[in-house]
């Protein structure tokens, strides 16, 4: 999975607001559609987009595709930031002191 493509995807307001919805239970393009009032052919270039970033897939159900985040995608997503905050908490938040690498020991700014 690509961090980054992932992310990118979820950048643009719309996407991120689906991939919100989508978590609250399955939608088919109309369905999206018509919560937030953009039409069906921009709802399609976003589905694309999630899938093509491997963060929703899609059942076929008659005419319809419903889709769903995947769960793979949520549990990557969630160690990724997980892994993150444990890095922000191991951080040095001293503020008094230079951290540069190309400081001399000792120098002030």
């Amino acid at each position: 999975m690509e961090l980054e493509r992932m992310l990118k995807a979820l950048g643009e307001p719309m996407r991120l607001r689906i991939f919100q919805a989508l978590l609250e239970r399955k939608h088919c393009v109309r369905s999206l559609s018509k919560k937030f009032g953009v039409s069906e052919s921009a709802i399609s270039q976003h589905m694309k987009v999630m899938k093509d970033a491997g963060l929703v897939c899609g059942e076929k159900f008659g005419h319809h595709t419903h889709y769903l985040p995947l769960q793979a995608a949520v549990d990557y997503l969630t160690r990724q930031f997980e892994q993150m905050r444990s890095a922000s908490l191991m951080l040095d938040r001293d503020w008094t002191s230079c951290q540069c690498e190309y400081r001399k020991e000792g120098e002030r700014t």
